[in-house]
């Protein structure tokens, strides 16, 4: 019904307030009479925003929300992917591409290690989990209306695209011939880059290995076995925010 209708659940504050701030996104807001007095600057913002407001009771917000303690709030929102084509044009300088990725706490978890990384755009290739899954859009914690993604992408195509608009691509992979310290010692990471990320269980199969310019490896200096996916990418990504940034500096999230 997602699909069929192009609209998704995004539940509490911090969602909808982000959903109220993007555009024409949020197309109608269910709150309890409670979560309406509490957050009624966010229910303001989305009467602003042009979405309908309705209050309803706690009984009907339980049963439309999919968290276990609902916090009195769930926005209704026009799906709000991104042309693959349209990313491209914007020349972007850092990307993370899920390929395979099927957790949907995990894809929208690295959406906000990307966010947080100052990366401008996700890619989901076609075989990863729906973007607008309730956990996926939870576990972005807003980051889903920061930046643009793409869906469905076949990864031949994410990474054929991304090469042709001068993006140099790595994919991270615990088997890489080469560890991602190495490569920030060689200085080769300043540039335009986007990052492979893997299914969760059997990481990258060969063929998508083959596509990439590198594979990487995050070096394990002490006695953990691995690290999980979305752990991997926050390392990744800020590995080269931090190269791309070496020459201004790097802004801490403590400096706001």
């Amino acid at each position: 019904f997602r699909g069929k209708e192009r609209l998704f659940l995004a539940e509490g504050p911090q969602a909808v307030r982000e959903a109220a701030g993007y555009g024409q996104t949020l197309v109608e807001l269910f709150a309890t009479v409670e979560a309406a007095e509490r957050y009624a600057d966010i229910v303001g913002a989305a009467r602003e925003a042009g979405a309908r407001v309705h209050l309803a009771a706690e009984a009907v917000i339980e049963d439309i929300s999919t968290t276990v303690t609902p916090q009195g709030l769930v926005g209704v929102c026009r799906f709000l992917d991104t042309p693959f084509e349209q990313i491209l044009a914007a020349r972007p300088k850092l990307v993370a591409v899920l390929a395979h990725v099927r957790d949907p706490g995990n894809a929208g978890t690295v959406l906000r290690c990307a966010d947080a990384a100052g990366a401008e755009a996700v890619v989901l290739t076609d075989a990863s989990v729906d973007l607008y899954n309730p956990k996926a859009v939870r576990a972005s914690v807003g980051s889903l209306f920061h930046l643009p993604v793409a869906v469905g992408v076949p990864v031949e195509r994410a990474v054929a695209g991304l090469r042709e608009a001068g993006v140099r691509v790595l994919a991270a992979d615990g088997a890489g011939e080469h560890d991602l310290d190495s490569e920030l010692d060689a200085g080769t990471m300043g540039g335009p880059t986007a990052w492979v990320f893997g299914n969760e269980a059997w990481g990258l199969p060969e063929e998508t290995r083959a596509l990439a310019d590198a594979v990487l490896r995050v070096p394990i200096h002490g006695k953990a076995e691995s690290l999980n996916l979305a752990t991997a990418a926050a390392v990744c990504l800020y590995a080269s925010a931090r190269a791309q940034r070496a020459a201004t500096g790097c802004r801490s999230v403590t400096d706001a």
